[in-house]
């Protein structure tokens, strides 16, 4: 076991956008094709429900209903239906959207923070620099970078508890490929490791269940037939891209933990494979 508390994880989607594969692997089809928007269900013993990111909401309609906004969806169309929020979904599950203590975010694009706003008493876990590298940018960049700030609730930063240089640490077994990683809660259930490239300071999370290790790797990879197949994106994908050197790094980071640590789950937020095979319905 890769961390030293085993948690309950479910695997879900809250809604879905569409994009030609061949934007986000080499070899993919030129037809748009459903990439679900991805989040995690963690049930700790100690701290209760805590998710990775949330998906979409509606509210990501009532944020891009007019221009400039509205291009965000026009460029990225996104199918979603208010039945697969996640706080419906947690709501089926018997949890209220009260009860949720914790929300990691990987990283500040709107599909990942597109329902915060549906979980009034919980504190928002996520990388200082993450936050730094959008929250001072203009409407058009901020746009350009997929923030989308009318998603944050109004008290955001003082529900915040962003992790910085003086975080907790806790290092990895010898031999492992990465050295130390963030404890996000201070026992060792959740550990997180910055994956920037896609998004500056984005992070992954390793979780394990009594069952398997997994890593919630949010979009260093679209897929997880990418760092299988050894087969990268598109060169326009660099477009939307944070850092190009980065993003290389890291997709070679994940091909080498398949390859080494097959036995890990690598789940990345987009992946109907992962979704499918590990998960609980939303996309397609």
């Amino acid at each position: 076991m890769i961390t030293t508390m085993p948690i309950s994880l479910s695997i879900l989607a809250a809604g879905y956008c569409l994009h030609p594969e061949r934007l986000t692997m080499r070899g993919g089809s030129f037809r748009p094709v459903a990439f679900p928007a991805g989040y995690a269900l963690i049930k700790h013993p100690l701290f209760g429900p805590i998710l990775f990111d949330t998906g979409y909401s509606a509210r990501f309609f009532q944020e891009t209903a007019k221009f400039p906004d509205a291009l965000y969806r026009h460029i990225t169309p996104v199918v979603y239906q208010e039945e697969d929020s996640a706080a419906n979904r947690l709501r089926e599950a018997g949890i209220a959207a009260e009860e949720v203590r914790y929300v990691v975010l990987s990283h500040f694009h709107a599909d990942h923070i597109g329902g915060v706003r549906d979980f009034p008493n919980a504190q928002f876990i996520y990388l200082q620099k993450s936050y730094d590298a959008v929250s001072s940018l203009g409407k058009i960049k901020a746009l350009r970078a997929g923030f989308l700030p009318g998603l944050l609730p109004d008290d955001f930063l003082k529900r915040s508890l962003p992790v910085g240089a003086a975080s907790m640490k806790r290092g990895f077994e010898p031999g492992f490929l990465l050295t130390e990683a963030y404890d996000l809660l201070g026992d060792g259930s959740m550990l997180a490791v910055e994956l920037s490239g896609h998004a500056a300071g984005m992070i992954g999370v390793f979780v394990s269940t009594a069952e398997h290790d997994y890593l919630l790797c949010a979009d260093t990879v679209w897929s997880s037939r990418a760092f299988r197949e050894n087969r990268k994106p598109h060169p326009a994908a660099g477009l939307i891209m944070d850092n190009r050197a980065d993003y290389a790094r890291n997709f070679e980071l994940l091909r080498q933990l398949h390859e080494q640590f097959p036995q890990i789950r690598i789940v990345p937020s987009h992946c109907r494979d992962a979704l499918a095979t590990w998960g609980t319905g939303g996309g397609q």
